[in-house]
């Protein structure tokens, strides 16, 4: 899942929903430094990769790109469910699309001083493309598999993967609906096994 799931799986909670947000930024174990609940957002982030990675559904998912995209599966999968979370984002939220995501962006200005360097210069590009509810459109999504083509180290057909992701989209879909109603369902155990580690517990709306 990308960056738009992993805020919304982490529910109300403004450090783990920041949390959420910095598990991509994150390598090895947190700064012991940063707030509990961001802690506990980023080992929410890693949790959500594992289940979806090892999930059936998303396994035949993967299954159905052609070679050579389906190498790079996992990547394309998180960002095309990404697109189908924005793209629906009524059927899951009761918050709009667009005030959720400048939400998640003034979050991160809140939070300015404990994001991480890469974050950082990310936050940037969030706002210059109004991401992450920015996901929802085609041209926005294949901008940023563009850019995450280049910066893989390998040659690669990410950037090209467009017209495969829209041509599967009715299967595709059809798999996200299984999905991630059951991702929710783990995201919210896995909250509540942890308890509410934030000490403000505030929304973003």
């Amino acid at each position: 899942m990308n960056h738009l799931a992993h805020t919304f799986l982490a529910g109300d909670d403004e450090l783990l929903r920041l949390g959420g947000l910095m598990g991509d930024f994150v390598h090895g174990q947190p700064d012991p430094a940063l707030p509990e609940g961001v802690i506990a957002g980023i080992r929410l982030h890693r949790a959500i990769d594992v289940y979806t990675d090892s999930h059936p559904v998303v396994a035949a998912a993967r299954s159905l790109l052609p070679a050579p995209y389906r190498r790079y599966g996992g990547i394309l999968l998180d960002m095309w469910f990404d697109h189908l979370l924005a793209r629906e984002f009524p059927r899951w939220s009761e918050q709009g699309l667009e005030p959720y995501s400048t939400g998640v962006r003034e979050l991160l200005r809140r939070y300015e001083p404990l994001l991480p360097p890469a974050l950082l210069r990310f936050r940037h590009y969030m706002d210059a493309h109004a991401l992450p509810g920015g996901y929802a459109r085609p041209e926005e999504l294949a901008a940023a598999l563009d850019g995450i083509s280049h910066r893989l180290r390998r040659e690669n057909p990410v950037g090209e993967a467009m017209p495969v992701l829209v041509g599967l989209d009715a299967e595709l879909r059809g798999r996200f609906e299984v999905f991630f109603p059951q991702l929710q369902g783990f995201a919210r155990e896995w909250i509540e096994a942890h308890g509410s580690l934030s000490p403000s517990g505030r929304g973003l709306g």
